[in-house]
């Protein structure tokens, strides 16, 4: 073990296999969300950014670089996704009033109402996730 890490206690076998569902529950929803935006005919990546978008909740208004801190990407490549999502009608981009050097991103309609469906099935998907997420984080943190 090296000295930045700390010491914990050994886990039990209920632990491992309480971690292992929990990590196989999420997969499964994952690969669920990445099946019901290609049923919707956008990317995954798409999908997430919309989200992100949506949820936003800062004071100003979302950028190319928020999109990029909250997706985990470059921002390069946060900047090619928002190209795309603007020539697919997805998103509209406009100069910030506050600083002109960035571009504040808007939904459109039309990505409103595929969020808004994705978003439906999401949370019904998610409604039956719920308890067996819950109780294997709660296992495996005893």
């Amino acid at each position: 073990m090296g000295a930045d890490e700390p010491e914990t206690e050994p886990l039990s076998p209920q632990q491992y296999a309480a971690l292992a569902d929990f990590r196989y529950r999420l997969r499964r929803f994952l690969a669920f969300s990445e099946a019901a935006a290609a049923r919707a005919g956008i990317p995954p990546q798409q999908h997430q950014a919309l989200l992100t978008l949506a949820g936003h909740a800062g004071r100003e208004p979302p950028t190319v670089g928020l999109l990029a801190e909250q997706l985990l990407i470059a921002p390069h490549t946060a900047a090619e996704l928002v190209a795309r999502m603007v020539d697919g009608g997805l998103l509209t981009k406009a100069r910030a009033v506050e600083d002109r050097r960035r571009s504040a991103l808007s939904l459109t309609p039309r990505a409103e109402a595929l969020l808004k469906a994705l978003t439906a099935a999401h949370l019904e998907e998610l409604r039956g996730l719920a308890p067996a997420l819950a109780g294997a984080l709660q296992f495996a943190a005893c």
